[in-house]
């Protein structure tokens, strides 16, 4: 009986109570009950405390109602035993054989174990990185990268139909600095003014080189364009490489100059006249943002004719509407606080609700240290610390675990050495490792020719049962990441299941010993070291993160 079962459970008890009339609920029987693993030993298997939540609404105390509510449970099919403690909170203790059945269900939904429905019908846009395609991805972005692709993974799973994108900013005057760079590494002259600097231009320029013959000998605006297009294609595909030896995929890379080039930009100016949200002053067009609780209006359309990025933020966000989304979900970096006003604002001014079709997700910086100090120079880029050199120093999956396992609003220092430490003080070795420990012994029962099978009434020991109600609460940890766009609650799960196998592996023998015969017993606990397994390499899953079944 998994924790969702048993809320149903709880749920049909109650509605028995309503419609026998020993109950009266005028808001009606709720929906869903929440079921809470107890944190004390003798509590039962399972708690909860809608006792006291519906007493008030149903004109009793929450003791009566609880001791009502026990009466009809200890009937229910799965459940041994309900107590009633302390105001009114339900301690329930679930059947031993319909404990067990969870891991006989967790085998056969493989790697569909752990997704839900809770988010079905929601279209969701979650957009992240979205970098200038002139230089090579960063520490900056390496948290995004995790995190944006862990949200879409639990947003999934949790039934929504997500689609990660990646707006690249194509369109502008730095993207003419990109090319002038370029062309000075290639000339051999300093870099210009504002123009970029980094080893990573002069291989950029030798590529462009390569790719196009006599491009640098072409007159010098002709140049100018071919450089900025070859540089910002090989600049833009080593981004996508980047991601993709990464782990981290995107559905749409979507161009800031197509919404240009497309007529989306003065379609939207267009929607906006036409519902009174922008005025003239100073020979600039503005957007009435104020008028829904940002700080300043924005100008859309400058006094000498340039449109402003936030024209383009504006089309933008209104494509993405067209295209279907319910919600847009943008994740930015640590300096974007104010964007998140005038995000809002901009959505209001184009008739939407922003709490229903908009969501800013702001994260914080990253440290990196290396003997104590914080890693701050590349080789390649001068000031920051490529997304390659980082993945080339930590590695792919000791990174995305460690900054997946902590909440984007939390400012992060990671240390190297800590997390790439093969031991169990590091949470990426503890859960690989029992990953791989679970492998390992699956391959020996092979071996030996032992095969699972469900016996669940068997599965009695005290440890079985931790680690079956610990299995059992996967699904509602993915739902909950994927509701509340916290992915590092899964990480903080994986790392308590770790535990919890642990000890019951060294507490309850899974296989026989040398001549021992094969008992139902031995099949039993197989089959629940088999959906141990299926979870952990789940959860690995959500966080792009690998599981080895050998370390």
């Amino acid at each position: 009986m998994t924790p969702a079962q048993l809320s149903t459970t709880i749920v049909d008890g109650l509605t028995a109570l309503v419609e026998q009339g020993a109950l009266t609920l005028p808001d009606g029987v709720p929906a869903e009950v929440t079921v809470e693993r107890p944190r004390q030993k003798g509590h039962g298997d399972y708690a909860t405390n809608v006792a006291l939540q519906l007493a008030k609404k149903a004109g009793t105390n929450p003791r009566a109602l609880g001791e009502l509510l026990a009466d009809r449970l200890r009937a229910a099919e799965g459940i041994s035993d309900v107590e009633v403690a302390g105001p009114g909170f339900l301690n329930i203790t679930v059947e031993a054989a319909a404990q067990g059945v969870v891991a006989a269900e967790i085998v056969a939904a493989g790697e569909r174990y752990g997704h839900t429905a809770t988010l079905a019908g929601q279209r969701v846009n979650v957009e992240f990185i979205s970098a200038n395609p002139t230089g090579p991805l960063h520490l900056g972005h390496t948290r995004w990268a995790v995190l944006g692709d862990a949200i879409g993974r639990v947003l999934a799973a949790a039934g929504a139909e997500v689609t990660r994108e990646f707006y690249i900013n194509d369109r502008g005057v730095q993207m003419n600095h990109f090319a002038d760079s370029i062309i000075a590494a290639a000339l051999g002259r300093p870099a210009p003014e504002d123009g970029y600097a980094g080893a990573y231009i002069g291989d950029l320029a030798k590529a462009v080189g390569e790719a196009s013959p006599g491009i640098f000998d072409l007159p010098a605006e002709e140049r100018r364009a071919a450089v900025r297009e070859k540089g910002y294609e090989l600049q833009l595909a080593q981004q996508q490489a980047q991601l993709a030896a990464f782990n981290t995929h995107f559905d749409v890379w979507f161009s800031e100059l197509s919404l240009h080039e497309s007529g989306s930009v003065p379609e939207t100016l267009a929607r906006l006249k036409e519902l009174g949200t922008v005025y003239e002053e100073g020979g600039a067009l503005w957007m009435r943002t104020t008028d829904f609780g940002d700080d300043k209006d924005r100008v859309l359309i400058k006094s000498d004719g340039e449109l402003t990025y936030f024209a383009s933020d504006t089309a933008y966000y209104l494509d993405k509407r067209g295209r279907g989304f319910d919600r847009c979900i943008y994740l930015l970096g640590a300096d974007h606080h104010g964007y998140v006003g005038r995000l809002r604002a901009m959505a209001a001014c184009v008739g939407d609700d922003p709490s229903q079709t908009l969501e800013v997700l702001i994260g914080q910086l990253v440290k990196i240290l290396r003997d104590g100090e914080e890693l701050r120079l590349s080789k390649r880029a001068g000031t920051i610390v490529t997304l390659e050199e980082l993945t080339d120093e930590i590695g792919v999956d000791a990174l995305r675990y460690s900054l997946a396992r902590y909440p984007a609003d939390s400012p992060l220092v990671l240390d190297v050495a800590e997390i790439t430490r093969q031991s169990n003080e590091n949470p990426v070795f503890t859960v690989q490792y029992a990953h791989a420990r679970v492998a390992s012994l699956l391959r020996n029962a092979a071996d030996l020719g032992v095969e699972a099978a469900p016996h669940p009434e068997l599965l009695t020991h005290e440890k079985e049962g931790l680690l079956l109600r610990a299995l059992a609460e996967f699904p509602r940890v993915v739902a909950s990441s994927a509701e509340l766009r916290e992915p590092h609650r899964v990480a903080r799960y994986l790392e308590e299941l770790a535990g919890t196998y642990h000890r019951f592996y060294d507490s309850c023998r899974v296989l026989p010993m040398g001549d021992e015969e094969t008992t139902d017993l031995h099949r039993a606990r197989l089959l629940l070291v088999q959906a141990t397994r299926t979870v952990l390499a789940n959860g690995l899953d959500l966080l792009g993160v690998t599981a080895p079944d050998r370390m």
